[in-house]
């Protein structure tokens, strides 16, 4: 007789004699002749399953490196143990399968944007738990991480970026010297059509300074 102890996150698969005779459950177990059984032990907590650099070729022909996740859990151990002999590879390859059919039907500047990936995510969870559901696993979540440009591609689309913000910067300064040409004519269609407005600039500037304001003859002012 062998005492066998599962864990709360644990459950373990008893075969006598290559037969299946009980799943044990969380607790102290006692297993008879034991140099007759086999037992399975599987983790029942939610795991994770990443795959990372994949290169694949968009509809336009651009080379993105894709980074993607699943999110998955045993929901039956005899399936999980007995209908494969490596179920996670499985689950690999159907999350490979499902990024490259996501990414390989839209265009690069459909993926760049943050509604492409969301619509490439939106279809990666539900092809990769179809595949693995006769498996004993269930998928709760599959994303895509990240998207890489690969290549010289990747090198102009930063300089593309650079050019753009660079232009913006152009733009802005255009606009602020627009703006003060457009102040510096009105200020002087103003004084033009008010002389004495120019005359109280100047006493109220040389104020300012601390310059002497002499009245000429014809009564305007004259700084010294």
């Amino acid at each position: 007789m062998a005492k066998v102890t599962v864990q709360a996150h644990e459950r373990v698969v008893v075969y006598r004699d290559g037969v299946f005779e009980a799943e044990l459950e969380p607790g102290r177990h006692s297993v008879r002749k034991p140099w007759r059984v086999k037992r399975e032990l599987v983790d029942m907590r939610l795991q994770q399953l990443t795959v990372a650099g994949q290169d694949i070729f968009t509809s336009d022909g651009v080379t993105l490196r894709v980074t993607a996740v699943v999110r998955w859990q045993i929901n039956d151990v005899r399936a999980y143990i007995e209908r494969a002999e490596a179920p996670t590879e499985l689950l690999h390859v159907a999350l490979q399968l499902a990024v490259r059919d996501a990414v390989g039907k839209r265009e690069l500047d459909e993926l760049l944007r943050p509604e492409g990936r969301a619509a490439v995510t939106d279809e990666l969870a539900g092809p990769v738990g179809d595949e693995v559901a006769n498996l004993g696993i269930t998928v709760l979540g599959a994303a895509v991480r990240d998207f890489v440009l690969v290549g010289e591609l990747r090198a102009a689309l930063a300089e593309t970026a650079l050019e753009r913000q660079r232009g913006r910067a152009v733009l802005e300064r255009a606009r602020g010297e627009s703006a003060a040409l457009r102040s510096l004519a009105n200020s002087a269609k103003l004084l033009d059509d008010h002389p004495a407005l120019a005359n109280l600039r100047m006493i109220q500037t040389a104020a300012e300074a601390g310059a002497t304001i002499v009245l000429t003859p014809d009564g305007l002012p004259s700084r010294t």
